[in-house]
């Protein structure tokens, strides 16, 4: 293979590599502004392909217009150029989306929304152009056209084989979203120029000075957060998570996870007592038969451990029982232990997928808490009868099951769905709206329970005032529970299509 079609072969695989690079760090530049929803995850590939497909229409017509290895090299440098901006030019744009949820303005999040997207527009495009034009400069013959087609898209397609690696699990976590757009860029304008070099391109100077400026930008701006919030104390990327820590005043903190419209921990160094689902999963237990005393919980797993509040709550309340806190974040952990005190003696922080750890833990528990929201969803493998199944093996015989579940005002089809779930597995389940919230805590019992108990263990709780501060709360705000609907299996959990409709409902009633 001459030198010149060795070179080809890498453009095609440095094509393949950026672009689904690129498509994945727009989820994670969009993350912190528009959380991970499926809608918003459709929205990009959907977009990303779209683009993709006019490019592949373009550079086909376009190699057959000007065959030249230079010609490519330039569409090359040009896209490379586009991709080291879109950060820069966005961050103004994805501020636009932050004022408008403060200022509940729908015009102004889906404006900056479609705005954000079509910069990636003539990137993608460009980087579509490349295998087209990287076949027309391969063939020598048509006889071996089919061939030499084969090569060059099994050379991208390993190219977007590396390509949907890096950025989550290596660039994102390491370097951040921004500097991974760089690192991209630079890599294609490294091959772009060394393309013009070999093909004796005479006007290579302005080429030179698109990294350059990349460069510039990406040294000036180094400082500039990712998303600018009042009281915000630290922020950082994961391979899973856009996380923030927002101080609130009186030395309170909170967990922002991704869009940062709900909060996943609190913090207040001298005060337990949360607005939040937190200290409704303290009196899950309660649910049992009278008398059922404090003293009697013995220990709990908590999928969703975030930084830590209702392990902290726990340890308040209940002493140092074990607590095996399950967080699949390790970034998250570490946030919980350097700005929520994340250091119980109980606890114990198992790195894990929530599910992963229950099937293969020996374990029992007094209690099992499921608060593992990637906002907007549930995960759906922790809303089936199989999974439940499961977290009823590692229950005691006085043992609790208690989740939080999303619902809007007046649409309960998620908790409903949730309960019939859990009525396939436990005699008994309850609901308890969470005051000024779209929450629902939901709890099942190992034995057979009557929603009266809570209320008639309440004399035995006020050596808590958290706790029974907490059930008398609980007890107001008891609904009854009205199964129907699916009853989710690992073969089907609609879970993304019913909180998809929650939201639906959401933003029609904010319009209204």
């Amino acid at each position: 293979m001459a030198g010149r079609d060795r070179y080809l072969y890498i453009a095609a695989f440095a094509g393949g590599l950026v672009s689904l690079a690129v498509e994945l760090s727009a989820a994670s530049l969009l993350r912190p502004h528009f959380g991970t929803a499926n809608l918003v995850w459709a929205t990009i590939i959907g977009l990303v392909l779209l683009y993709l497909t006019a490019g592949y229409f373009i550079g086909g017509r376009w190699a057959d217009r000007s065959p030249r290895p230079a010609v490519l090299h330039q569409i090359m440098a040009w896209a490379a150029f586009l991709i080291g901006l879109i950060p820069f030019v966005a961050h103004p744009v994805l501020q636009l989306a932050l004022r408008g949820f403060n200022e509940f303005n729908a015009g102004l999040i889906g404006g900056s929304f479609v705005s954000v997207l079509i910069l990636f527009s003539i990137p993608v495009t460009l980087l579509g152009c490349i295998s087209p034009f990287v076949i027309r400069l391969a063939v020598e013959d048509v006889a071996s056209a089919g061939a030499t087609a084969g090569r060059v898209y099994a050379v991208s397609t390993v190219g977007s084989f590396l390509g949907a690696f890096l950025p989550d699990l290596v660039l994102v976590p390491i370097i951040g979203t921004r500097n991974t757009f760089v690192t991209l860029s630079l890599l294609l304008s490294l091959i772009a120029l060394v393309g013009l070099a070999r093909a004796r391109f005479r006007r290579l100077l302005p080429y030179l000075a698109m990294p350059a400026l990349v460069i510039v930008l990406a040294v000036l701006l180094r400082a500039q957060p990712v998303k600018a919030m009042t009281g915000a104390v630290y922020e950082t990327e994961s391979a899973y998570n856009y996380i923030q820590v927002v101080e609130v005043g009186g030395g309170c903190r909170h967990l922002l996870l991704n869009e940062g419209q709900a909060i996943h921990s609190i913090y207040c160094p001298d005060d337990l007592t949360t607005p939040g689902p937190w200290d409704f999963f303290l009196i899950a237990p309660f649910f049992n038969d009278p008398p059922h005393t404090p003293d009697e919980v013995e220990s709990m797993a908590l999928v969703g451990l975030a930084g830590g509040t209702m392990a902290r709550q726990y340890d308040a309340v209940y002493g140092p029982i074990p607590v095996d806190g399950i967080e699949i974040d390790p970034r998250i952990v570490e946030v919980g232990r350097d700005y929520f005190a994340m250091d119980y003696p109980g606890l114990n922080v198992v790195v894990s997928d929530g599910r992963y750890y229950l099937a293969r833990s020996e374990r029992t528990y007094s209690v099992v808490g499921i608060d593992a929201f990637r906002l907007p969803y549930i995960p759906p493998h922790l809303t089936t009868v199989e999974f439940f199944r499961i977290v009823r093996d590692r229950l005691a015989e006085d043992g609790v099951v208690v989740l939080n579940v999303g619902r809007a005002l007046e649409d309960y089809r998620l908790v409903d769905s949730i309960g019939a779930t859990l009525l396939a597995v436990f005699p008994s389940v309850y609901v308890m709206d969470v005051p000024d919230s779209y929450n629902a805590v939901v709890v099942a019992t190992v034995q057979p329970t009557e929603a009266s108990n809570l209320a008639a263990n309440l004399p035995g709780l006020s050596g808590s005032d958290l706790l029974y501060d907490a059930a008398v709360r609980a007890v107001e705000n008891l609904r009854p529970l009205q199964p129907g609907g699916v009853v989710f299996t690992d073969d089907r959990a609609p879970i993304e299509l019913m909180t998809n409709l929650l939201i639906i409902d959401y933003i029609l009633g904010w319009l209204r």
